[in-house]
């Protein structure tokens, strides 16, 4: 926890977890106020469990979540009042901190307060809210008349896509003017979570700091986007300051709704209640496998789309296995709990899957969501749909259940013109450029494409965005590039053994490898080898650093 005083009565910080509450009562500290929305990021706990953690330790905590960027009066007057009530002082915290200086920023000038007096405090914070400022001068109006920043290529998200695309670009153009906008310190290398759940990965080697991935040249800012207008060629960041471009590159990833089941937020991390999709919780994962001697272990998989459409099954495997191994697979029930109609949505590989299904003796239920779960009574429930269209709710017991919740594009993404109907980036499929808006281009798990949301998707897809983005710019010629809707999803059947699943759009099977040395529909140790030892290099040392190892885009066929 890094607080930074702002008043007498207050203070600001990055995200803090539940262990950080007990360094906060011994600073004094007597209420906190979270300002981030449950379900941002893969490391963010919820509020439930900083509640919790606050209360334990004789705090009062408030929940007000503002989206960022879109701060309304009403949520300054509610942060303005919870000040007014809570025992002081106080901590408010948001994913950066940023947030949380904005609200007390547009609160106190709201007050009457000098702008100058609150400048001069945020500064000394470390934050600047210039933008909340001039805010404040335009009556409560988001100010919009001031461009703070331009670049040529702004690229929004430094995840996989984003870094990567970045990377690309650079390698094609070294002196390219490029800023990548995201406001997390941590870069995290999210396939390698499945394998902590298994035991296989430490936690800290799928985790590097973000500075230490922008690549040379490419400027980082660290902050969170509220809102595009594209019309403007504009970003709008949190703190109400603007971002102009030539050209945008559109990668924020995904939203995990771990609010969207009941009770969910409440009980993750405990009551034998554990997610692979999170960074803090797959080393409880692998906790609960090594530990469960009997009962029922559950795994679940929500509606698509979903990232990495096979880690439910991936935790399901590796367990039993993990047990079959002990001599315990006899004493535990293994069950998935799918909201799909098949087990896996390209037929050529569920041959193979389902005979570990039986080796495991695991229980395959087709169309059930997960909708309530009572982690104490260890109880879950499932709304199951039926053949003539109706539904009912289904009540399972558990020892141990491996959740993953509904998915969705960021709120700033869904509640923006770049959105489709459903809330996802519209891109051609073919070229990754916006069907509607010129000169804007997106990857990665964001996009509207029909294609698996996974890392590999993004490695093929980088290079098809950078090199189209600059024949668009007039810096390469030649014909555009086509993304052929690649994806791959090593899935890890058993410790030592995986079935290399490689396809693209329609399904249609797009193997990397000659069938004598790795054939995707059966499974193998060589496989295994390519997820555990080379796959992460491949993604640090190649992927990020616009390295394009059989990731090279192929022209677009003009006469097809």
């Amino acid at each position: 926890m890094d607080a930074k005083r702002l008043a007498s009565h207050l203070s600001v910080s990055g995200q803090i977890v539940p262990d950080a509450l007990a360094a906060a009562a011994r600073a004094g500290f007597r209420s906190v106020i979270c300002n981030r929305p449950d379900g941002e990021g893969g490391d963010q706990p919820s509020f439930a469990e900083i509640d919790a953690a606050a209360q334990a330790q004789g705090l009062e905590a408030r929940y007000l979540p503002v989206v960022s960027g879109a701060i309304s009066d009403a949520e300054v007057d509610a942060f303005a009042e919870a000040l007014a009530t809570l025992p002081r002082p106080v901590l408010a915290y948001c994913r950066t901190g940023t947030r949380s200086a904005t609200l007390w920023a547009l609160s106190e000038g709201k007050a009457g307060g000098a702008k100058t007096e609150i400048a001069a405090a945020a500064t000394a914070a470390g934050y600047d809210v210039s933008g909340a400022l001039r805010r404040i001068d335009a009556n409560g109006s988001p100010p919009r008349e001031t461009e703070d920043l331009f670049h040529s290529v702004v690229i929004v998200g430094g995840g996989a896509g984003g870094i990567a695309v970045a990377a690309s670009l650079k390698a094609r153009k070294p002196d390219l003017d490029i800023a990548v906008i995201d406001p997390a310190d941590i870069h995290y290398y999210q396939p390698g979570w499945t394998m902590v759940g298994g035991g296989v990965f430490a936690p800290a080697g799928t985790a590097r700091t973000m500075a230490s991935l922008i690549p040379k040249g490419v400027r980082w800012i660290k902050a969170a986007v509220a809102a595009f207008e594209p019309e403007r060629k504009a970003v709008i960041l949190e703190g109400c300051r603007t971002v102009r471009y030539d050209r945008l590159v559109v990668a924020p990833g995904l939203k995990l709704d771990w609010a969207g089941i009941e009770g969910l937020t409440e009980t993750l991390g405990q009551n034998g209640v554990t997610s692979n999709y999170r960074y803090d919780l797959a080393p409880y994962t692998w906790d609960l496998v090594r530990n469960l001697r009997s009962g029922r272990a559950v795994f679940t998989q929500p509606p698509m789309p979903i990232k990495c459409a096979g880690a439910p099954q991936k935790a399901m495997y590796l367990s039993a296995d993990h047990w079959l191994r002990q001599g315990r697979l006899k004493d535990i029930a293994v069950e998935l709990y799918n909201a799909g109609p098949v087990l896996f949505g390209v037929k050529e590989y569920v041959p193979a899957l389902m005979e570990y299904v039986r080796r495991y003796e695991a229980g395959l239920h087709f169309q059930h969501t997960l909708v309530r779960i009572d982690g104490p009574a260890k109880r879950a429930w499932f709304s199951r749909k039926s053949e003539d269209g109706g539904s009912e709710t289904v009540e399972r017991a558990f020892d141990m259940i491996h959740v993953v919740p509904p998915q969705r594009a960021p709120d700033f993404i869904r509640a923006s013109p770049l959105a489709d109907g459903a809330g996802w980036v519209e891109v051609d499929p073919a070229s990754l450029r916006h069907v509607r808006l010129p000169g804007i281009y997106a990857l990665g798990d964001a996009c509207n494409t029909p294609n698996a949301k996974t890392a590999a998707a993004a490695r093929k897809q980088a290079p098809v965005v950078a090199h189209n983005l600059l024949v668009d710019m007039g810096h390469l010629r030649g014909p555009e590039v086509a993304y052929d809707g690649y994806g791959s999803c090593p899935l890890t059947v058993e410790r030592g053994k995986i079935l290399l699943a490689e396809f693209g759009y329609g399904g249609k099977l797009m193997p990397s490898f000659p069938a004598w040395l790795i054939d995707g529909t059966k499974p193998s140790h060589m496989a295994w080898l390519l997820k555990e030892r080379m796959l992460p290099p491949i993604y640090w040392k190649a992927m990020l650093k616009g390295r394009e190892w059989l990731a090279k885009p192929q022209a677009v066929d003009k006469a097809a």
